[in-house]
């Protein structure tokens, strides 16, 4: 199921995004200046090239000053250089807003194509037992004999129909709107080509009355050894979502304690499963990580470059700086985790998304901040088995 370190990731990753369109957008607005101050070339008056590229010049030297420090005093007395300015920083301020925006709904929305993903992945079953009713409907319209495995015996598997028509199965196909539509022709060719030629499932079929543990096994070994490697359909998850192959896992899990699950006899309201086992607290978590790490940017720039001895802080990689932020969030902010688990996590997401030094750079400069932080107070940690605020 989703953990919080997933969580993290995806929080990393909308905030690496925002903190690139930043960029992105100071150069917009550094664009902007520029075609104020181009040449008119529809104008009938000579224009003085040399005037306009100087005010180009002061208005951005004022505006790169304002980006720095976030202040605009000048004794500057040239009015469309002030106009300029400001217009160059409203404009870079509503383009911050609408990124910050844009990344906080992408990454909710990329954690919740995860659930997505696992409905529709528990769904290839209700694809499948359309397709083998489509093949019994057909062979009844023969005038020669079927040849060929009985597989009409799937249709009464009784795992696969007690999540079929469980309510709650059903409410969330709908709601999220989960379709494979008439899309199905990868399907279709897994269950011609693949499984009725499937050792396993023939066994299966093969069998005089299936005991609930025969069928559990078969579902289990068709999402295990057919869905979750057959080639084609990784292809077309990969089509679906870009994230496949870090997201697989979590998918794979959901949907192998739900087989669990409706492998035994369940009540009628039995819910399906949530992306984590608190998920309302889970999203509250890496909202709130996204939201403060971003909002509390500049203390937490203040607190890395005081605290990365003989180092640039500028030439730290921008993924490291990302990390460390988040982190220092994380200590400040989550007060019932452990700052030791916040230090792990991160220097194991540094192992997997940053450079092959990093995981050193983030645990030394980590552990070094904790200690003084906590010593001084700023970060205080309260709750069941935390001692000493560690």
């Amino acid at each position: 199921m989703l953990n919080r370190r997933t969580l993290r990731i995806k929080a990393m990753q909308a905030i690496y995004a925002y903190m690139q369109a930043e960029s992105s957008d100071y150069l917009l607005a550094l664009d902007q200046i520029s075609d104020n101050f181009a040449p008119d070339l529809n104008s009938m008056e000579v224009q003085d090239k040399r005037l306009l590229e100087g005010r180009r010049q002061i208005a951005t030297i004022l505006f790169k000053e304002w980006y720095e420090t976030r202040q605009f005093e000048t004794e500057e007395n040239d009015k469309e250089i002030i106009d300029a300015v400001n217009r160059a920083i409203v404009y870079y301020q509503n383009l911050l807003k609408k990124d910050y925006l844009t990344y906080s709904n992408q990454m909710l929305g990329a954690v919740e194509r995860i659930y997505d993903h696992y409905l529709g992945t528990l769904q290839i079953l209700e694809v499948l037992m359309g397709l083998i009713a489509e093949e019994e409907e057909k062979k009844e319209k023969r005038f020669t004999a079927a040849t060929g495995p009985d597989v009409k015996r799937f249709l009464h598997n009784r795992l696969v129909q007690r999540l079929l028509r469980n309510k709650s199965y059903q409410q969330h196909i709908i709601r999220r709107n989960i379709s494979w539509g008439s899309d199905i022709s990868e399907i279709r060719a897994v269950y011609k080509n693949i499984l009725k030629q499937d050792e396993a499932f023939l066994n299966y079929l093969a069998l005089p009355a299936p005991t609930p543990e025969d069928d559990f096994e078969i579902v289990k070994h068709i999402f295990k050894n057919i869905i979750f490697k057959e080639k084609n359909l990784q292809s077309l998850f990969e089509e679906q979502d870009l994230n496949w192959v870090e997201n697989k896992a979590i998918v794979k899990s959901l949907v192998n304690k739900t087989i669990k699950i409706f492998g035994e006899e369940v009540a009628e309201d039995q819910q399906l499963l949530d992306l984590s086992a608190n998920w309302e607290d889970d999203k509250a978590f890496f909202e709130e990580l996204y939201h403060q790490t971003i909002k509390d940017d500049e203390k937490y720039e203040a607190l890395v470059a005081a605290s990365v001895q003989n180092w640039d802080v500028e030439r730290v990689a921008m993924l490291d700086k990302i990390i460390l932020k988040m982190a220092l969030c994380e200590m400040h902010i989550f007060r019932s985790i452990p700052v030791k688990v916040t230090i792990n996590e991160y220097i194991e997401i540094s192992k997997l998304y940053s450079t092959p030094k990093s995981k050193q750079f983030v645990n030394g400069v980590l552990d070094k901040m904790a200690q003084e932080l906590t010593s001084k107070g700023d970060i205080r940690k309260s709750g069941r088995g935390l001692i000493d605020n560690k």
